[in-house]
């Protein structure tokens, strides 16, 4: 927590998502931030809490019921319980994971992040989003690009300000890995008038999030076939049988390269 490249002056995405999840890897002006989105959307919690248990789900179906082992997991975050590496080697101890965040605080964190199952391997990139090339030059010392791959993007798109370098951005990633692969997409949705507000007030911050729509959610899928339920809110992704959870202001869905 005392690494001087951190910049305690500013909030970060990763320390605000980690104080939403009642996490303790961040700083006064994180919770600032934080407290404040959480007054313009009161939702916002469950949201940081319901994209965690996506992931979850996503992770433990590829690994499991899907067979994959390769994993390119791109906006990591801070580290907290079920991180991707945990639950994809928890199905199948050889999977190989490679991490991906450009947060100083991430970085220091990556230790915790790298403590791999022995018969398999993570490892971590330090990238931003908007560098797929570079993301994928690095991941490739970890990861076979000839078999199939899993990239996950849990909340990490809406940084990526204009709509169409987003998708550009999944293209290149999709366009260098094989049939067969998936992508998990989550993402804030302006959905309500609670959402867009929160916008606003992370604009004011100056750490700006591009909320996008339903349809431009599943614009990120064009071209694979989708898993059901397809693209929707994330607390309704194959909920427990005969619950009704409430929908939040993030989509999600999980599609296959075909």
């Amino acid at each position: 927590m005392s690494d001087p490249t951190v910049d305690v002056t500013r909030p970060s995405s990763a320390r605000v998502w980690n104080y939403l999840l009642g996490g303790k890897d961040n700083f006064a002006v994180d919770r600032e931030l934080g407290d404040a989105l959480r007054t313009a959307n009161p939702g916002i919690a469950a949201i940081a809490l319901a994209q965690r248990k996506f992931l979850i789900q996503a992770v433990t179906l590829i690994a499991g019921e899907v067979g994959i082992r390769q994993f390119l997991d791109i906006g990591t975050g801070l580290p907290t319980a079920d991180n991707t590496h945990e639950v994809a080697q928890r199905v199948a101890p050889e999977s190989r994971i490679v991490y991906v965040d450009n947060d100083p605080l991430v970085l220091a964190h990556a230790r915790a992040l790298l403590t791999s199952s022995p018969e398999g391997r993570t490892a971590y990139v330090d990238s931003d989003v908007q560098d797929p090339e570079r993301i994928l030059s690095e991941a490739a010392a970890t990861l076979d690009f000839s078999r199939p791959v899993a990239l996950t993007m849990i909340g990490i798109l809406g940084n990526v300000a204009d709509y169409v370098e987003a998708r550009a951005i999944v293209g290149k990633l999709l366009a260098a890995v094989p049939s067969g692969s998936y992508l998990v997409v989550s993402d804030g949705t302006s959905t309500s008038t609670q959402s867009v507000e929160s916008q606003r007030v992370a604009s004011r911050s100056g750490h700006p999030y591009n909320l996008r729509t339903p349809e431009q959610i599943g614009g990120y899928f064009e071209g694979l076939e989708l898993l059901e339920p397809g693209v929707v809110p994330i607390s309704q992704w194959r909920p427990q049988p005969g619950s009704t959870p409430p929908a939040l202001d993030a989509y999600c869905a999980v599609g296959r390269k075909p």
